[in-house]
């Protein structure tokens, strides 16, 4: 696999129940270092990202599937869904927002060609 794209963010995940958005990985919140990695020969993508911490805590490892909606909720907050559960990304600046957002869509628009 190769990294198309890496960024630092903090990892939510939204709690249908109570209707909110919790850290993912239990805990305060923490800054992860959030990649997208690429397996060239079957041509499919994920998210991987790791607290920033000694422990280095996998919080999220979510398939890109074709199809799927990532929204833009704000310049600094995106989010998704897979098969599980809904995931958001809260950057630090607008910057790491728009390097992660591209590389999403690049493997978005790999996906569906």
């Amino acid at each position: 696999e190769t990294v198309i794209c890496s960024t630092r963010a903090t990892v939510m995940l939204y709690d249908d129940v109570n209707k909110k958005w919790v850290p993912a990985g239990g805990g305060a919140q923490a800054l992860s270092r959030i990649q997208i990695y690429q397996n060239p020969t079957s041509n499919t993508f994920r998210v991987v990202g790791r607290k920033m911490q000694p422990d280095q805590q996998v919080v999220i490892n979510s398939a890109i599937v074709k199809g799927l909606k990532y929204n833009q909720a704000t310049p600094n907050f995106h989010q998704w869904r897979d098969a599980r559960q809904v995931w958001g990304l809260n950057f630090s600046t607008k910057e790491e927002a728009g390097q992660f957002a591209s590389g999403m869509l690049h493997a978005l628009e790999a996906l569906d060609s």
